[in-house]
């Protein structure tokens, strides 16, 4: 399994549109993001770096591999 990067979390949400998904709202430092066909939403800290586990997290969230995930970066 390839090793994840330490990213912002604007370069997180980068990554993510270019996947489909799209900024429904921002609440306070999150940015939420929404896709249709998907039934969980992605809660993405707006920090400058997002720790590993939490990009793991969202990564299996969006139902992706991390091998796709740095393929959209």
């Amino acid at each position: 399994m390839p090793s994840l990067p330490v990213i912002s979390g604007h370069d997180v949400v980068k990554a993510f549109q270019s996947l489909g998904w799209n900024i429904a709202r921002r609440n306070s430092s999150h940015i939420i993001l929404v896709k249709e066909g998907e039934t969980a939403s992605l809660s993405v800290p707006d920090h400058t770096e997002i720790a590993k586990g939490t990009l793991r997290s969202l990564i299996r969230s969006a139902n992706l591999t991390v091998s796709e995930f740095l393929a959209a970066l």
